[in-house]
């Protein structure tokens, strides 16, 4: 008797915790919206590098998480939903792009505020955005050059 009690006990404990890993793991990938944010959109040329649940970062702190994203068959652009904390109110001219942490770091979308005093409300599009910026093809350009960038000689 004193063995089943103590299966059960353990039973419900790994129970428990894998519940817990659970939730840590949808909120982590932002499957669950938390309670104080807010819904925005916006729709890229390319969000290469970005998955749901990648930051969204104001000044380089973690304002928001990337919780959708999906083709856009009329525009062949990426549409995006982020969720925003409900403290950080973003002007209607803001800008949303693709930021890299660096040539080995991650891909994360970095709002850069703009000046309006109206600010976007919920559900509303970040209409100015910039997507994700390929490095081959800027090495090509560099490597490669262009015949027409080239100076004029005297």
């Amino acid at each position: 008797m004193a063995g089943e009690r103590s299966e059960i006990l353990t039973g419900a404990a790994v129970l428990a915790v894998a519940i817990g890993f659970a939730v840590y793991a949808a909120q982590g990938a932002g499957l669950m919206r938390a309670p104080d944010s807010y819904p925005l959109t916006a729709s890229f040329r390319s969000i290469e590098g970005i998955t749901v649940g990648s930051d969204v970062r104001l000044a380089g702190v973690k304002v928001g998480t990337v919780t959708d994203m999906a083709l856009n068959p009329a525009t062949f652009f990426a549409d995006a939903q982020i969720t925003m904390r409900n403290d950080v109110l973003l002007p209607v001219d803001s800008t949303i792009l693709v930021s890299s942490e660096g040539l080995l770091g991650g891909n994360f979308i970095e709002i850069l505020p703009g000046g309006a005093l109206d600010n976007l409300a919920p559900g509303e599009e970040i209409e100015d955005t910039q997507g994700a910026v390929s490095l081959i093809t800027l090495l090509l350009k560099f490597v490669g050059g262009d015949a027409s960038e080239t100076p004029a000689t005297p």
